[in-house]
């Protein structure tokens, strides 16, 4: 896996970090100093953060499982959007709906009235209804995929949560940690790292800054997929061939079976 480029992160500004009055003390061993006053993030420690994530969400991809990735602010949703569909990992950039991870059968059942909406238009049954209904279903879809579209195929939990903005995306990180999901999270010098368990220190506020870390993300993530790939074919073919089943033949086993002997005639009885 390639190492991420220190000078790449510095033209992306990834460096910037908040006003020196907004800092969390917590954020401090990242800062490598103030400038205008404003904080200014180490790289140095974010290049080993990325590559350190980048490692751990690639082995999560290639093990199958999903990495659900959560960035509902402005810079952030039309990046992610495009960068996480073009791997076919689930993301969330509308609201976080409440209860997402925590109560995630109620967000299935909503993903399966959008499933079964599709299929009544499919059928025809869509054309029985009257006008006033077929109105009011429409907007129902359009809600349904405007909000749960992207998770559409998130058939059960995922195995981890990447989070652009910590601050702003609270509720899932809170959630995540109740279930004991790993989170990965661009931390910016504002923020609490204490409840993340991958954190990248970095801008979180500008679109170049979220766009180099998640392509960082989105290699990591075909690397693993493409490493699982391989493995399958690999096993495929050394998987033993099904041995032909012949015919099974009829055997005929000659059974010699001893006749009896004539009985011998009766002695003659002298009168």
């Amino acid at each position: 896996m390639a190492r991420t480029d220190f000078n790449q992160l510095l033209e992306a500004g990834v460096h910037f970090g908040h006003l020196k009055r907004k800092w969390n003390p917590k954020m401090a061993p990242y800062i490598f100093m103030e400038k205008g006053g404003i904080h200014i993030i180490d790289l140095h420690k974010t290049v080993v953060k990325i590559d350190e994530a980048a490692a751990a969400i690639k082995q999560i991809a290639k093990s199958g499982r999903r990495i659900l990735f959560v960035a509902t602010k402005k810079q952030a949703k039309d990046i992610v959007a495009e960068k996480v569909q073009a791997v076919g990992m689930p993301y969330v950039t509308e609201r976080w709906p409440g209860g997402m991870l925590t109560n995630f059968p109620t967000i299935r059942k909503a993903i399966k009235k959008m499933a079964t909406i599709d299929k009544m238009s499919a059928d025809g049954t869509y054309d029985n209804f009257s006008k006033r209904e077929k109105l009011q279903i429409s907007r129902q879809r359009a809600k349904l995929e405007k909000n749960l579209g992207s998770i559409a195929d998130l058939t059960r939990l995922p195995a981890a949560l990447f989070v652009v903005d910590v601050q702003k995306e609270f509720n899932a990180v809170r959630e995540a940690k109740r279930l004991n999901i790993p989170v990965f999270a661009m931390v910016d010098t504002c923020c609490d790292p204490t409840d993340i368990d991958y954190v990248i220190p970095a801008n979180d506020d500008q679109a170049k800054s979220i766009g180099v870390v998640l392509d960082a993300m989105c290699a990591a993530i075909n690397e693993g997929l493409e490493e699982r790939r391989i493995e399958k074919e690999k096993e495929a073919e050394e998987a033993p061939k099904e041995v032909e089943k012949k015919p099974r033949t009829r055997k005929t086993v000659k059974v010699e079976v001893e006749t009896p002997a004539e009985e011998a005639p009766a002695a003659e009885v002298a009168e």
